[in-house]
């Protein structure tokens, strides 16, 4: 089940390994760090923002 994220969360949320802006693909429940090319689970809405919790983007289905 996706979950939308609070906008304004979106406009405040950040990497925790290089500080940049993440980006939210609601299709797969995750926020994508561009710059690192990592992503970060959403759990029961929640973002898991710890830095070894991050997957590879070419891990990701």
């Amino acid at each position: 089940m996706t979950q939308t994220l609070h906008p304004r969360l979106l406009e405040i949320i950040a990497c925790p390994r290089c500080l940049a802006r993440l980006r939210y693909e609601p299709q797969k429940n995750i926020l994508v760090c561009d710059f690192e090319k990592i992503a970060y689970p959403i759990e029961q809405g929640v973002p898991q923002l710890l830095a070894e919790k991050a997957v590879p983007l070419n891990e990701i289905k």
